[in-house]
């Protein structure tokens, strides 16, 4: 017997997160969870308090050449950050 009405089981998935509302803290999670591995192990050691508030990441910096150094790469971090997320959940970086 043959069923015509069925779905993967990943599009099943990602339909509840998005009716639950989870889909957007999901990918939210997931830019952050990258943030060591775009901006490097080094670079990422001198940052802290990653946070995204209205489409735009908050980031801590503790030292003054990473932040220049950061702020110079933030349209690239921004991109490589949304590829990794696989969605578009930043559109800017503020670094304090």
């Amino acid at each position: 017997m043959k069923k015509t009405n069925t779905e993967s089981l990943g599009n099943v998935i990602f339909e509840y997160l998005r009716a639950m509302g989870l889909e957007t803290p999901l990918n939210e999670h997931r830019v952050i969870s990258a943030w060591p591995e775009v901006v490097g192990g080094v670079l990422a050691g001198y940052t802290q308090e990653l946070k995204i508030f209205n489409r735009t990441l908050f980031v801590k910096v503790s030292s003054a050449a990473v932040r220049n150094e950061l702020m110079m790469r933030r349209t690239e971090l921004v991109a490589r950050l949304n590829a990794k997320a696989g969605a578009q959940v930043i559109s800017g970086i503020v670094l304090r």
